[in-house]
């Protein structure tokens, strides 16, 4: 297999753990929807490092452990100084009593795993403790780089108060290089860079080609105050990757009118050569605050396909004729440079 070299990798924050421009999403490879066997997550992992991908992001929540060991398994043989693993705290995963076949699956929080344990809300101190260390367990390896707080929405007090003051107890004896927060929203995010010394935040689907909530406060804050945004959710749960009817959106199917704009999207793309893919991945970096794009994906084509979207040139014009035909505002800051990937 042809490897290339490491793509592009980006500080976080004023810290010294890095981030490739691309970064692995392993949620897929945790079974999310549907199931995928060993052998085609191992597949995954071992492409996105062919094709210089160095930083992986993984979590608990994601097939109750199963993203976490896969991970660990397949970046076991790798240089430990050459790649940057991410996990997430917030939820302990508690073992559910006479588990085993039978006992049903976890296809209710969106994972075709067996429900062989239940994911209890933890964002104390000590629950961050427990995690990471639970965390390390399941991958094998001997530290995580970067650990986030996972979807905190509705844990504000214990978050901030609790959570966050032992990330940074963490951080300062060296168990963890950077820390963070991820989120769908931008809201608490901002107020996590506003308020904390949080070195980046994880924000998924609020700056894509169809959401650049983000701008109105994330980025510019961020970008202000020295700290790094990994986006997440380029596609908006697909609908930027194949526009169509049935396609999703914010796990929802697609409603009628933004259908109708990403095909509008496309056909601007496609005037110009681009895939639409292409341009969902690259529009990001376009806000200085942005150090990666998170994509999630499930076996070796999809991380190709990713890879070489993400190098694909994006002349200027296109960026252009989108704000010509009012499908990206005019104050939106577009990437002026193709992004030196391959």
């Amino acid at each position: 297999m042809h490897q290339t070299p490491p793509l592009p990798r980006t500080a976080l924050g004023s810290g010294e753990v890095t981030v490739s421009a691309l970064s692995f999403g392993a949620a897929g490879i945790g079974n999310l929807f549907a199931p995928v066997d060993t052998a085609q997550a191992a597949g995954a992992v071992h492409a996105a490092w062919d094709a210089g991908v160095r930083y992986f992001d993984t979590a608990p929540h994601y097939g109750l452990g199963l993203s976490e060991q896969r991970l660990g398994e397949a970046l076991r043989t790798r240089p430990r100084h050459e790649y940057t693993i991410s996990t997430k705290v917030g939820r302990l995963l508690q073992p559910v009593t006479g588990s085993g076949p039978g006992t049903g699956d976890d296809l209710a929080n969106g994972f075709a795993v067996p429900a062989t344990h239940r994911r209890v809300w933890d964002f104390s101190a000590e629950g961050v403790r427990r995690s990471i260390d639970a965390s390390l367990r399941r991958t094998g390896l001997d530290r995580i780089d970067i650990v986030y707080l996972h979807d905190p929405d509705d844990h504000p007090q214990q978050a901030f108060h609790q959570a966050y003051p032992e990330l940074e107890r963490l951080r300062a004896e060296g168990v963890v290089g950077a820390i963070g927060v991820g989120m769908n929203q931008t809201a608490m995010l901002t107020r996590f860079v506003q308020e904390t010394d949080v070195d980046v935040v994880l924000c998924a689907g609020r700056y894509t080609l169809l959401d650049q909530s983000a701008l109105t406060d994330l980025l510019p804050e961020a970008a202000a105050r020295g700290k790094s945004v990994v986006v997440g959710g380029v596609f908006n749960s697909g609908l930027l990757a194949d526009p169509r009817p049935g396609a999703r959106y914010d796990y929802a199917t697609a409603p009628a009118h933004l259908l109708e704009r990403a095909l509008r999207l496309k056909a601007v793309a496609a005037r110009h050569g681009v895939p639409l893919r292409a341009a969902a991945l690259r529009f990001p970096f376009g806000s200085p605050a942005v150090a990666s794009v998170l994509v999630g994906t499930r076996c070796a084509a999809e991380v190709r396909d990713a890879a070489a979207m993400l190098a694909h040139p994006v002349p200027d014009d296109m960026w252009a004729e989108m704000r010509a035909e009012r499908l990206l505002p005019a104050e939106v800051p577009v990437p002026k440079e193709p992004r030196p990937c391959a």
